[in-house]
């Protein structure tokens, strides 16, 4: 009897671990579909959904490790190891690790930041020290930033003090027109201002008019005005394309001179 009682608890110390693993597990996946309902009920409501994406994936993974961890403690204690002193021991070690990691615990809590405050997210246009473009990846210890030439920047979150996000409100696509000085002002205005009806026609993406911002520069060659098209971050660069060829079309149809520089020759006698 005593000794079917010792071999029954000898069984028990390894089932124990096998019931940690299990409940462990369960408590995993019971959090896990926990977040991804919450996640799916916020798309509803939300647009931001890499955002959300990364902070449920974030979420997801801490609960990973944690639940990891208590378990892998739980089985220790069962096999009457001195938890006590490992608990010690780690958060010596955690201390230490943290000293030569600073940059890296650094950038960690950089990049919950980042995400928590929704500073930018994939697929903003961002300027970070000069350097203008799309993001493209962005994880807890860097973010990728890619320009229209191709060029990535890779750099540690916690080096980007100041950005500049064009995503949080639309921008002005500004472009610079000359005409001669012999045209008539008003003229060359009113076409300009017939130019914004054409265009929502022509481009049903372009739903403001054209805002004349007026004469920029007086210039040897001709009067330079400035135009500028309330458009999204994403299309800035192709409403200016746009623009330039648009006003183009418009004065050449209304006679309007464009000036170029030209060069007179004399011929001496």
């Amino acid at each position: 009897m005593v000794l079917l009682e010792k071999y029954a608890e000898e069984l028990m110390m390894f089932v124990w671990p096998i019931i940690y693993i299990l409940i462990g597990l369960i408590v995993y996946e019971v959090l896990k579909l926990i977040i991804k309902n919450t996640e799916n009920r916020t798309f509803q409501n939300r647009h931001h959904q890499k955002r959300i994406q990364t902070i449920s994936g974030l979420s997801i993974n801490i609960i990973k490790y944690v639940i990891i961890i208590i378990v892998l403690i739980a089985i220790l204690a069962n096999f009457g190891v001195n938890v006590k002193s490992i608990i010690a021991g780690l958060g010596i070690t955690a201390a230490l690790i943290g000293l030569a990691f600073q940059d890296l615990a650094k950038d960690l809590i950089a990049g919950i930041s980042i995400i928590m405050e929704d500073q930018y997210e994939i697929g903003d246009t961002i300027e970070v020290n000069g350097f203008l473009g799309e993001v493209v990846g962005l994880g807890l210890r860097t973010t990728r930033v890619r320009n229209f030439k191709g060029q990535t920047l890779i750099i540690a979150n916690h080096t980007i003090t100041e950005i500049i996000n064009y995503n949080l409100a639309d921008n002005n696509a500004v472009v610079s027109v000359a005409v001669a000085y012999e045209e008539d002002l008003e003229k060359v205005e009113k076409v300009l201002e017939e130019l914004s009806a054409t265009l929502k026609k022509k481009y049903p993406k372009i739903k403001k008019n054209i805002q004349i911002l007026g004469i920029d520069d007086l210039e040897s060659s001709g009067v330079v005005y400035k135009v500028g098209l309330q458009t999204s971050t994403a299309n800035y660069f192709n409403t200016q394309r746009i623009l330039r060829k648009e006003i183009k079309l418009a004065f050449d149809k209304a006679k309007i001179k464009i000036p170029y520089q030209q060069v007179e020759v004399h011929n001496g006698k």
